[in-house]
């Protein structure tokens, strides 16, 4: 609930600090004393439009700061908190705070931390509910009217929502699988093409990267043939250098045991001999790999043609093609096997739809049953208001399947006639402003401990009225507030006496200066001002007797 409100220079108040408790609390004032002025002060930490033309002249900052407080910070709360990433400790003070320059620029707060005007108004229909004579809002929108009777009714609303979830999700795998299959029917034939020129081919990975390094040796052959020949000549015939060394070898192997300087030679020979061969095998190897074949460098460069036009074709790389023509025949398997897999979804999409549709008829005929209780108790509130031609309805309907959502297949409105044998039409189009005051009361002490905001405010709801009917709202007021906070602003003495709290709005002027400004009347004060607001501008002692009737009898 609303703990506290301060106001710094917002119009004709320089500064105010207000204290406010549960239960019932009034407000009130001669016309013009500056009560809209708090309800602006307040639509400013709730995210209302900031208007420059409410800094106090002047002033060059106005800012306004309401602190609400909780026995358990509400689910609704808790959730658009925690998506702003604004933290608040259990048991924590909720305090917004909005500052306003003369300029026209505005900034707000939320314990502390700056936020945007959008939270403020995520925030605002947990916090406060206001109802005034021209409210166009809260439960005259029909766009809030199912989650208030639902609210009412206590139905399985997350039954149905889970329920929705899976039929939607179980629906969307069904979309998906079959514009897969519409798409790969699509492309079967280019699919089967593809493969087949693919299959012919059979790229390997690996193969380009061999097949370079191959047209690589044969290019360098090409190049070498020449040099390889001339040093294949001091190997081939009788007269090469190896067989002269090996001549060489045999000759002073006879005579190299008569000094042992020709034993070292010949060892050198000996190592000379088994070096030259190493090397004629490295270059008959070298001359083998590199062996310049024309017909094998064409074969070799048109497999490396093929297999990189298949690549650029199938926007991949070559040693990428083998996955590629897996994915080819998976598509094509996928095509086989897929209306067998859409029988399987549909059957599942099926079966979630028609459990998403018999929990929407259970909450169908729970809201019917709730709908007819509501009109029941409103029915008992509206003649003690003076509202007794009056009639309430609250009009479930049952929607087209492509209206189904995951509050349900309804759609509800509440719906009034004002006078007997007319037609019932939407709440907020045909009362005027204190019918549809007394409405919104009535309605609410009917929707009474079924949750809602923390605080409500009723603006000047008693606007026309007077004696009984008057009585009945204060009565209705002082009921509606038993257990949660409401303040009400107005000009009845009957609904004042009902008050828990009382606070009197007054204007002052010092020479050119005007104030607003607001106190919380004891019992005393209490009296005095009931008073004036039965007698008017002089208070007699009639007057004073009448308020203590009034008080004595609530």
């Amino acid at each position: 609930m609303l703990t506290a409100l301060a106001i710094r220079n917002i119009v004709l108040i320089e500064a105010l600090d207000l204290a406010f408790g549960p239960g019932l609390g009034v407000l009130t004032g001669e016309t013009g004393a500056g009560k809209s002025i708090l309800l602006d002060a307040l639509g400013l930490v709730l995210g209302n439009r900031a208007d420059s033309a409410l800094v106090r002249a002047g002033a060059e900052k106005a800012s306004v700061t309401a602190t609400f407080e909780f026995v358990q910070l509400p689910e609704s709360l808790r959730e658009v908190l925690e998506e702003a990433e604004v933290e608040m400790e259990a048991g924590e003070a909720l305090i917004i705070r909005r500052s306003l320059k003369a300029d026209g620029g505005s900034k707000a707060f939320v314990n502390d931390q700056p936020v945007g005007i959008a939270l403020l108004r995520a925030l605002a229909p947990a916090l406060v509910e206001l109802h005034g004579q021209h409210d166009d809002r809260g439960l005259v929108n029909p766009r809030g009217h199912r989650a208030l009777l639902d609210r009412f009714a206590d139905g399985d609303v997350n039954g149905v929502t889970k329920a929705h979830a899976e039929w939607q999700a179980a629906e969307g795998k069904l979309a998906e699988a079959r514009g897969a299959i519409e798409q790969a029917k699509a492309d079967q034939d280019l699919l089967l093409a593809h493969l087949a020129e693919l299959t012919s081919i059979e790229p390997q990975e690996g193969e380009e990267e061999s097949l370079a390094l191959a047209r690589a040796d044969m290019q360098k052959g090409e190049k070498l043939s020449g040099d390889l020949e001339e040093l294949r000549a001091f190997w081939d015939g009788s007269d090469s250098a190896l067989a002269q060394l090996r001549s060489a070898a045999r000759r002073l192997d006879r005579i190299a045991e008569h000094h042992g300087l020709l034993a070292e030679a010949l060892s050198a020979l000996d190592r000379a001999v088994i070096e030259a061969g190493e090397a004629e095998e490295k270059l008959q190897a070298a001359a083998e790999a590199m062996l310049f074949d024309p017909a094998e460098l064409d074969r070799i460069e048109t497999r490396l043609f093929e297999l990189r036009a298949l690549a650029r074709k199938h926007n991949c790389q070559v040693d990428e093609l083998p996955e590629t023509m897996r994915q080819m025949r998976e598509k094509l398997d996928a095509i086989e096997q897929g209306d067998a897999d859409i029988a399987t979804l549909e059957k599942a999409a099926g079966a979630a739809k028609q459990t998403y549709i018999a929990k929407a008829e259970a909450l169908h005929a729970t809201r019917v049953s709730a709908g007819m209780a509501l009109d029941e108790a409103v029915a008992a509130e509206l003649a003690p208001l003076k509202l007794d031609a009056a009639r309430f309805r609250t009009a479930v309907t049952q929607l087209e399947e492509d209206r189904w959502d995951a509050h349900g297949m309804d759609s509800v409105e509440f719906l009034i006639a004002t006078n007997p044998g007319a037609d019932f039409a939407p709440l907020g189009k045909i009362a005027s402003g204190g019918e549809l005051s007394r409405f919104i009361l009535a309605l609410k002490v009917a929707l009474a401990e079924k949750g809602g905001a923390a605080t409500v405010i009723f603006d000047e709801i008693d606007r026309g009225v007077g004696g009984a009917v008057a009585s009945a709202i204060g009565e209705r007021l002082a009921r509606l507030a038993a257990g949660g906070q409401l303040l009400a602003v107005t000009h009845s003495p009957q609904v004042a006496a009902r008050g828990q709290t009382h606070y009197m709005i007054a204007k002052s002027s010092e020479g050119t200066v005007t104030r607003t400004s607001v106190a919380l009347l004891d019992a005393g004060g209490r009296q005095e001002e009931i008073a004036r607001m039965l007698s008017g501008a002089e208070i007699t002692d009639e007057a004073r007797a009448q308020a203590d009737r009034l008080l004595e009898g609530v």
